[in-house]
Parts: structure tokens; C-alpha cells; sequence
């Protein structure tokens, strides 16, 4: 039995006790579909995760708890037990990899934008089946979107179910040669990518932008900092230009390495070549162990 920083058990042997004692007739219930005057559907009002499952086993688990317990807190709704959260995991079909999606919302009820007196918070989840990109793994072309993401301090970091600024952002392009496309706020300030945090590194350090005003705080990227050193900045675009590796992470695809940045209207903004780094190695290497990787 291995430690995390969440407690004396790993995420994975907690996850897997608490889901043994779950009450299986819940089964139809996460399942289930919203009502329409659900307050997730109406106004956004909830959180989600999306999770690696490696054979059964949920990975970064006890940061996804975290930051959705956060969310629920920060929205002012319940959040589920870890028995409840750790009960998710009997939709899997415990084989391969596999992609558990968590969805909490804020309930039915209440008059318009104000909430229930006493709201009951709703648990849903669904499992699917995932593939590595291994193309993507190897380099990737992205973006520089048009669409300028608004600052909120009081939403930032959180991964809430009011997402249309990235699907507005994902909109933007249809060329399957692009994988990503990056965002920005309206200072010009770098914040991430449509659905994964931003890296860069430069003169023998990790970059990577605050995320206290907008942007999600990506559970890879926090497990990552657990572990190495990675410098919160407030920088536009010109800082990528000078950088000798940028990445794009999530805790589902892993890390995937800039090969080229355009522009929105397609020019080449800058280019990196496709070569070994030794801070790119580390960072892979270690990603690696975090997300349950069997070992070369």
C-alpha cells in the first residue's frame, strides 16, 4: 500500500475500498438523465471531472476529489462523500483505458437564479472507452484562438459546467491538423489551451500562467508541481517565441509538445524542432509515473 498527499492510503486503494462498500442499486441513478429544471442544465451550476481509468483504477484520484470538492464548496452546494465519488467507478467496465466522467450539479428548486433553501445536489457518471495519442505525444501544430477569455476570480480555477468560452474557442478551427488552440485574456496574457493547461521552458525553468483570474487548475499540472518547480507568470506570446520546449498537459491525454504555433489566420507564429530535451524527458518521465504508466 503506497501514501499520497490527501492521506495515509493512495487514491487508488481508498477509491477501490470505498467503491467495494457502495450500494450497487445506485447504478441507475448516476445513470440516469437530468430534469429539465435541474440548476446544471439551466444556469451551469455545478462541477465535472474527467478521469484516467487504467484497469479499474482511477488515476490522480485524490486530486480530482479535491478540486471538485473545492468547485462544490466555491459554488456553495454539497458535495458528495468519497464513498459516493469512489462508488463512480462501478460504472467502468474495469478493463484498458478508460475515461470515468463526473458530473455534480446543483439540484432542482429554488426561484430563478436564487438557490433552494435546502438544495439536493445530484451525482451523475458515464465511462468510455480511451486511446492514447501517441501522434500527438510526439508533437503537435496549435493555435493561437481569436476568442479572449474574461476574468473572474471568483470562478477561476474551478472546472464548472459553464464552459462556452472553450466551446466557442474550439470552434474556431476544423483542420484536423491542428490539435489545440491556445487562450488568451484580453491584456494578452497566456492562460492555457482550450481543454489543457500550458507549459513552456526557459533558461532552465517551467513556466507556466496564473490561473487566479481565469482558467482551470488542471489536476495533472498541480501533481506535477507537487513534485517539480514550475513558475506562476503573467506573460503574452513573445514569451513562447523565446521558450526551447512549450507543452499542452491534461491528466486524460498527458503532455503533448508544441511542434508549431500559427496564428488564428494560419501564419506561422514559431516553431520547435523535434528533438530530444532533457526537460522534456524528465517531465514525460514523470507523467508518466502519475498516470499509472506501465514502465518501458
Amino acid at each position: 500500500m503506497t501514501t499520497d498527499a490527501f492521506g495515509s492510503k493512495s487514491s487508488d486503494d481508498r477509491a477501490s475500498d470505498e467503491r467495494s462498500a457502495y450500494d450497487k442499486r445506485s447504478l441507475a441513478t448516476l445513470a440516469a438523465d437530468l430534469p429539465s429544471d435541474d440548476r446544471g442544465l439551466a444556469y451551469g451550476e455545478g462541477v465535472f471531472e474527467t478521469i484516467l481509468v487504467r484497469e479499474g483504477q482511477p488515476q490522480l484520484w485524490s486530486w480530482h476529489e479535491a478540486r471538485l470538492t473545492r468547485g462544490c464548496q466555491r459554488l456553495g452546494i454539497a458535495a458528495p462523500s468519497s464513498a459516493e465519488l469512489a462508488g463512480c467507478l462501478a460504472v467502468c467496465q474495469g478493463e484498458g483505458l478508460e475515461v470515468l466522467k463526473l458530473i455534480v450539479t446543483g439540484g432542482s428548486g429554488g426561484r430563478g437564479y436564487r438557490a433552494p433553501e435546502s438544495p439536493e445536489t445530484r451525482l451523475r457518471a458515464r465511462a468510455t472507452p480511451f486511446a492514447v495519442n501517441q501522434q500527438a505525444r510526439r508533437g503537435i501544430t496549435a493555435r493561437v484562438c481569436e476568442l479572449r477569455v474574461a476574468e473572474q476570480p471568483a470562478l477561476a480555477g474551478l472546472k464548472h459546467l459553464n464552459r462556452l468560452e472553450n466551446v466557442l474557442a474550439r470552434r474556431e478551427w476544423s483542420d484536423m491538423a491542428i490539435s489545440e488552440g491556445l487562450l488568451l485574456n484580453a491584456q494578452g496574457e497566456l492562460i492555457e489551451a482550450t481543454s489543457m493547461n500550458l507549459a513552456w521552458y526557459r533558461d532552465g525553468r517551467w513556466f507556466t500562467p496564473c490561473l487566479d483570474r481565469a482558467g482551470v487548475e488542471g489536476t495533472l499540472l498541480a501533481a506535477l508541481e507537487a513534485e517539480m518547480t514550475f513558475e506562476r507568470v503573467r506573460e503574452g506570446l513573445e514569451s513562447l517565441a523565446w521558450a526551447e520546449q512549450v507543452v499542452v498537459m491534461n491528466s486524460v491525454q498527458g503532455v503533448w509538445p508544441l511542434r508549431t504555433l500559427l496564428k488564428a489566420d494560419g501564419a506561422i507564429l514559431a516553431e520547435w524542432k523535434d528533438e530530444a530535451h532533457p526537460a522534456l524527458d524528465e517531465l514525460n518521465h514523470t507523467v508518466a509515473r502519475l498516470l499509472g504508466e506501465p514502465a518501458n
